[in-house]
């Protein structure tokens, strides 16, 4: 097993997660063994060296600036809300609130009050692929985990979610 950075925490999972510069992060509880954490890491090992083999064949792109960033933004700002409010009306569900960020890890979210978020990154996706990280949120307003009853609310509004889904990676 490479080398990696374990990070323990106040979690109940364990997760293991490769960087953008090809470290490996394993993410931790406290209290779980050593022993355990290196089990894991060996069923994983596999994918470890998969991701790891990808980082280095193809280097990711370089860091956006604060200009490109403000851009994507603006971009977002413009398109996001208006998507947002029509298949709001579609599907019948009001969010909270719609938030721009530069988040680089997901998407999207909706929070327990029904607060859409979404990244400015989502906007170098194709359009449909950004429908559906809208349809998605807006799906969380009236299922709020990812079980079998969500994912049937996604497919009555997006039959297709996911072909779209391939486009998002």
């Amino acid at each position: 097993m490479e080398i990696y950075e374990l990070i323990r925490s106040d979690r109940r999972t364990l997760a293991v997660e490769i960087t953008r510069d090809g470290r490996v992060l394993v993410r931790a509880p406290r209290r779980l063994s050593q022993a355990a954490i290196d089990g894991f890491l060996s069923r994983h090992e596999a994918w470890i060296a998969r991701q790891l083999e990808k980082r280095r064949a193809a280097p990711p792109p370089p860091e956006p600036t604060a200009a490109e960033i403000a851009a994507l933004k603006d971009r977002a700002r413009a398109v996001l809300p208006e998507k947002v409010a029509l298949w709001a009306r579609r599907m019948g569900v009001t969010p909270s609130g719609v938030k721009i960020t530069s988040a680089r890890k997901r998407y999207g979210s909706c929070s327990g009050k029904n607060s859409l978020c979404f990244s400015c990154f989502l906007m170098n996706c194709p359009e449909p692929a950004i429908d559906l990280v809208v349809v998605h949120e807006l799906c969380h307003i009236r299922v709020k985990n990812h079980g079998p009853a969500f994912y049937a609310l996604l497919e009555r509004y997006l039959p297709d979610y996911r072909e779209r889904k391939k486009l998002l990676r």
